[in-house]
């Protein structure tokens, strides 16, 4: 805008604000448009939430915008606009939030549109169709350039392309549905007898386990009866056993030692001191060999 007066009444606004059209001329009047961006003369952009009419360094990270960093964790520090209007903006962006009676030259053209949409749902909302209808002949297709046939050859008919439509309802994908049910029909049947199987297995099991330990209980509890039974009877007969073989070992142990070292012990000492012509008869019963081992344990003792 060359008016400095039209200009002026947009001094001191700030980004996300709405003006009326009627200041900026009577052809936008009942038009109300919005803030959104702008630049200074340099080329620096407006940047929302920086409260100053101009220029600013700030120190950008990847969260704050209008910075993109090569590495996790940089920041630049980089000079800003500020998001109120000033006399050094050459370029503001204004978008229409209200739109008025008359049409504005340049934006009542319609552009056609060069790729549709490509999903079933998307294209019956586009062309206000129905369940029934065909969505294949209804999909945008996009014109490809033509090329200068060489000499001698004859021009080429113009060809298009059309988008694969997704998420489209056909008798094969239906096909494909039936046969996924069917095998999971078929999983569940067969982990249910399985499991049936199993169970039957297990409690197989655990009754043979029950009977063979009922088998081994009946037996340990005959067994210990038959030793009661016996330990009732026995001691009686082993006792007296005891008693005879005590009364019968005694005599015989006493009869048999003590004559034996009375009469080793006397003629060995006496005999030392009387004359050698006298030899009385040796009795060569048992040799003394034990009682000098007697002598010499006592001895260490002492």
């Amino acid at each position: 805008m060359e008016d400095d007066k039209k200009v002026q009444l947009l001094f001191d606004k700030r980004l996300s604000q709405e003006i009326e059209g009627e200041t900026l001329g009577d052809e936008y009047k009942g038009y109300t448009f919005k803030i959104t961006g702008g630049m200074d003369k340099d080329g620096f952009a407006m940047k929302q939430g920086v409260l100053h009419p101009g220029r600013v360094r700030l120190l950008l990270s990847k969260d704050s915008g209008m910075y993109r960093p090569k590495r996790n964790g940089c920041r630049v520090r980089r000079s800003v606009r500020g998001c109120i209007v000033a006399n050094d903006i050459s370029v503001l962006n204004l978008t229409i939030s209200k739109q008025g009676p008359e049409a504005l030259p340049g934006l009542d053209t319609v552009i056609p549109r060069r790729l549709g949409p490509k999903r079933a749902s998307n294209i019956r909302k586009l062309f206000n169709l129905d369940k029934k209808d065909d969505v294949r002949k209804y999909v945008i297709r996009r014109k490809l350039p033509e090329k200068e046939p060489k000499e001698g050859q004859k021009a080429k008919k113009a060809r298009s392309k059309a988008p694969k439509i997704q998420r489209l309802i056909t008798p094969r994908m239906l096909q494909h549905k039936r046969q996924r049910l069917a095998l999971q029909k078929k999983h569940t049947l067969k982990t249910k007898s399985e499991l049936q199987a199993y169970k039957a297995l297990v409690a197989a099991r655990a009754e043979s386990k029950k009977s063979a330990l009922s088998k081994r209980k009946s037996i340990k509890e005959n067994v210990s009866v038959k030793k009661g039974d016996a330990k009732t009877e026995k001691p009686a007969t082993k006792v007296v056993q005891k008693k005879v073989e005590k009364k019968a070992d005694k005599p015989v142990a006493k009869k048999a030692d003590k004559p034996v070292e009375k009469k080793a012990d006397k003629p060995v000492e006496k005999k030392a001191d009387k004359p050698a012509d006298k030899k009385p008869v040796e009795k060569k019963q048992a040799e003394p060999k034990a009682k000098p081992q007697k002598k010499e344990k006592a001895a260490p003792k002492k």
